[in-house]
């Protein structure tokens, strides 16, 4: 037996893949600055808004699109974590619309507690997924910590009139959501020992899934905004997209996709990441539940940190069956539901109800 298979990555870490993330409300703080931005006059997307990547003009109606992520272990296996931290990085690149061009790896390892093969088994599986997506990892740089940390930088490109943002979404936008809610929930019960037999897996099988479909939907005039769902959960990407544009949300609980009917299996059990807490904190007021919602349970699932979660869509109601088409032919078509719409800026950011479409 190899005893290299024996090591439980999680053990070695605080956190968990994007619930590591700082607090929406604690990187406000940080982020605050005396200087003016834009601060240079060929970025497109920087420090002045919260988008998932920088944007820079090349001058030729293309831009490159640069961004990193990087996070501690999300499961135990080293190959999955690779394969998840570069899927979840890259993911950055398909939300602006881009198409992801070279990678580089961002690696932190213990190397008195954990052997440096574990390491290399990590690279391998960003070596694979960054096959997949069809660039090449080209090189990186590496610092002995205290805990196990792998990611990605990665650059991608993208005709500037393709640039999708996420804060031009529109009054009347449909959204969609393209990858089931709740991972965060279950590799919380796994990290608890409470993952039952059946939901081995299923976190990661979902998580290691590249957001290919932003490349295509860039190029659909119709899809006004694009982002994608991590660790600030469902309800802090839709903030992000309804403060950035003016406006408000509305939220079709009944139609957001789980990733298992029982996650209230695991959410009574209280397998709930910490990162779940430090989001509510920092944006609960902003949210308004009908009087007859299931408060605790929704508040659980909606702000889930998500590891390498779904493209959250805003699309113009005329381009709904445009973006079926394009959700169709990259296997998605089970999310081809809208699950709120975009509506006038309101009291309330996002409210929650069971009849929004």
């Amino acid at each position: 037996m190899d005893p290299l298979n024996d090591i439980k990555l999680t053990q070695y870490s605080h956190g968990a893949g994007c619930g590591c993330k700082i607090s929406p409300g604690v990187l406000e703080t940080i982020l605050q600055s005396n200087f003016s931005f834009p601060d240079h006059d060929k970025l497109i997307v920087g420090n002045h808004s919260r988008d998932d990547a920088a944007v820079y003009s090349l001058g030729n109606g293309q831009a490159l699109i640069s961004t990193t992520d990087f996070f501690m272990p999300v499961v135990d296996d080293p190959f999955d974590f690779g394969r998840i931290a570069s899927a979840n990085a890259i993911s950055d690149v398909y939300a602006m619309g881009g198409k992801p061009i070279l990678a580089i790896a961002i690696l932190g390892w213990p190397v008195d507690k954990i052997p440096a093969a574990v390491a290399g088994k990590v690279l391998e599986g960003s070596r694979h997924i960054c096959r997949e997506a069809g660039i090449p990892l080209a090189g990186g740089h590496s610092i002995d910590s205290q805990e196990p940390i792998f990611g990605l930088a990665v650059n991608g490109l993208v005709a500037v009139d393709q640039l999708k943002k996420n804060n031009t979404a529109l009054q009347g936008d449909l959204l969609f959501l393209t990858k089931p809610l709740g991972v965060g929930i279950l590799t919380t019960a796994e990290k608890k020992g409470l993952l039952r037999e059946e939901h081995k897996g299923m976190a990661a099988k979902q998580m290691i899934q590249l957001n290919k479909a932003g490349e295509a939907l860039g190029k659909l005039k119709g899809v006004t905004a694009l982002t994608d769902v991590t660790g600030f959960g469902l309800l802090g990407h839709l903030i992000e997209m309804a403060e950035g544009s003016a406006l408000s949300a509305e939220l079709n609980f009944e139609s957001i996709p789980l990733i298992i009917d029982n996650l209230r299996f695991y959410i009574d059990r209280h397998s709930l990441p910490g990162g779940t807490a430090r989001n509510w904190e920092s944006y609960g007021g902003k949210i308004a539940f009908a009087s007859d919602r299931d408060l605790a349970y929704e508040k659980a699932i909606l702000a889930d940190p998500q590891t390498s979660g779904g493209l959250l869509i805003a699309v113009a109601a005329s381009a709904r069956k445009e973006v079926g088409n394009v959700l169709e032919e990259y296997g998605l078509s089970g999310f081809s539901q809208p699950i709120g719409r975009f509506t006038e800026k309101k009291a309330a950011t996002v409210s929650v109800t069971s009849s929004v479409l």
